[in-house]
């Protein structure tokens, strides 16, 4: 169960290989993002740190550093709902990288944006 706002999971053939949630105040670990979570236990999980042909499903926008570990792991795919204006990145995806992975933003947007608000309101 999720314990901080964002989560992910790696889906491969069909089945989910990987999940994760944000986890960077209770691990004190800025790298501690959902995507970065899911994607280690993918790769744990197959043996291999490449996921060729896998889907990343996350609840916000990747960041940065999530986009570079999505092309290091040669992920396929990207599906994230909830767009984010401060630190999202997916028009990386975009660039001129030697790997490539579709996006797709806004999948079930309102829901997820909701998920988000309510979590930080329950922090308050």
């Amino acid at each position: 169960m999720a314990t901080e706002q964002n989560e992910a999971l790696v889906v491969l053939d069909d089945r989910i290989v990987g999940e994760g949630w944000n986890q960077p105040l209770s691990t004190n670990d800025p790298a501690s993002h959902a995507e970065i979570a899911a994607i280690r236990a993918a790769g744990s999980a197959i043996g291999n740190y490449r996921l060729t042909g896998a889907t990343l499903y996350v609840t916000l926008e990747p960041c940065t550093m999530c986009v570079g570990a999505v092309f290091l792991a040669r992920i396929a795919r990207v599906v994230y709902g909830a767009a984010d204006p401060k630190t999202g990145a997916a028009d990386l995806f975009m660039s001129r990288h030697n790997h490539h992975a579709k996006v797709q933003g806004g999948v079930l947007a309102d829901e997820c944006a909701a998920l988000l608000k309510d979590f930080f309101a329950a922090r308050r």
